[in-house]
């Protein structure tokens, strides 16, 4: 059959053929101590460092807590070359069982029929249903009437403190948390604050060359306007100008130099806020292991509601089935068991810096002790997503547009309206192209 992305026919039959070898690994299955065949699992996953160890416990975990399925994982490169396999893996019906995919990327693959639906019965059966999830993260999910993905977490843009540095500054209340602000304003005026208190700036935030870091910050600060942007197929991006733009503005306020620095990088920031030079840093959960192994005395909270609606940017490692040409209905159900057995043990993955989605484990007495973990937790019941494009989420070039376009209203003080409609007309041009897994737009939900 002929791929439904642009890939070369030499690529497709190569992973065709990879695949299909990985399906006869997962038949040479042993038996279990009860004389039944122990099932092999193949699941793919693009988690490393910090996230890829605790993955791998937390596979041993549910391979050992059971006789019935053992997972094999793969583990491929993060970003384009993992979802350019499993997008191949998919076309050619050979997919493994299972795999993780960012839930913002889910919009893009299901018209093509790379993925196949859950059952959401069969989930319910075994606990996991809209009841055990924060709502936004539920809904996430589906992809019209169908859910496509079932989210392991919650990995939000959040801001870490170094409780020293804001308890000099007095910018702590009594119980040791940081003292809420409610304006653009007020926030300034505690970052000057901690500044008086750091032995460089008050603020880490690194954004050169980075896309994704420039959007985290952006549209979680849009989208506390009560605004989100729309991306409607074949038509045109539906963008507040104002709120971009006053979003846009206070960036630029925070990168003055003595807020924060006016030209940092991702690893510079990080190390910068890790070796106690920095009494602030916005960045992702994940790197919570890094501040944990500096040492460092820190805590950590969502960033500030500072125009009125709570709004966290985030995204959701997913589970997703790869579609299959021929599922096997015993093996599937197993994988239906995997899912739910790594959701109901995902507190490890929870003490790894990520909210769990599956509300029994955030809601656990353990998980109240957890800190800073138990702290930007309400950020769960406020996630907001990329817009919903076939051309965006996670590991897209889509937040690499976003960069390009306003990149210098950052570095050099360029206009911020400018940006938003450079920014405006590069999605326009996106959304006139069709998705290249579903190029005649015939899909329906």
């Amino acid at each position: 059959m002929t791929p439904p992305l642009d890939l070369s026919r030499r690529q497709f039959l190569t992973a065709a053929t990879l695949t299909a070898g990985a399906a006869l690994l997962a038949g040479c299955s042993p038996l279990s101590p009860t004389g039944s065949r122990t099932e092999t699992l193949q699941f793919w996953h693009l988690l490393s460092g910090g996230d890829g160890v605790t993955m791998s416990s937390l596979l041993d975990g549910v391979n050992s807590a059971q006789s019935d399925y053992r997972i094999r994982p793969t583990v491929l490169a993060w970003g384009t070359p993992y979802y350019t396999k499993l997008a191949m893996a998919g076309a050619g019906g050979r997919a493994p069982d299972v795999a993780i995919m960012h839930a913002t990327r889910v919009n893009g693959w299901a018209p093509g029929g790379l993925l196949d639906a859950w059952d959401v019965d069969r989930l319910a059966e075994l606990g996991v249903d809209r009841s055990t999830f924060p709502g936004p993260i539920w809904e996430k999910g589906f992809v019209g009437d169908r859910l496509f993905s079932v989210a392991l977490d919650a990995h939000p843009f959040v801001l870490m403190f170094n409780t020293d540095i804001c308890d000099a500054a007095g910018v702590l209340d009594s119980d040791g948390t940081l003292r809420e602000t409610s304006s653009p304003e007020e926030f300034v005026d505690q970052l000057r604050e901690v500044g008086a208190q750091a032995p460089d700036h008050a603020l880490s935030f690194g954004y050169l060359g980075d896309g994704a870091q420039m959007w985290r910050l952006f549209y979680g600060l849009y989208a506390q306007h009560g605004l989100q942007i729309e991306l409607p197929v074949g038509g045109k991006a539906v963008i507040d100008k104002d709120a971009a733009v006053e979003a846009l503005r206070f960036m630029q306020t925070l990168l003055d130099g003595e807020i924060a620095a006016a030209r940092a990088d991702y690893g510079g920031a990080v190390a910068e806020f890790a070796t106690g030079k920095s009494g602030m840093l916005m960045t992702g959960v994940w790197e919570l292991r890094t501040m944990q192994a500096a040492n460092l005395p820190f805590d950590a909270t969502t960033i500030p509601t500072l125009y009125g609606t709570p709004a966290v940017y985030a995204d959701s490692h997913s589970f997703v089935l790869p579609h299959q040409a021929n599922a096997n209905d015993e093996r599937r159900d197993l994988v239906y068991r995997f899912v739910a057995d790594m959701l109901k043990d995902s507190f490890q993955w929870a003490e790894a810096g990520h909210i769990p989605a599956y509300l029994p484990v955030t809601s656990s007495p353990a998980y109240d002790d957890l800190v800073p973990q138990a702290h930007y937790a309400s950020a769960a019941d406020h996630v907001v997503y990329d817009p919903t494009a076939w051309f965006t989420g996670s590991g897209s070039s889509f937040q690499g547009e976003f960069g390009a376009a306003v990149q210098n209203v950052l570095l050099s003080g360029a206009d911020p309206a400018a940006a938003i409609d450079r920014f405006e007309a590069r999605v326009n041009t996106l959304l006139r192209q069709p998705n290249p897994a579903d190029p005649e737009g015939t899909w329906k939900s």
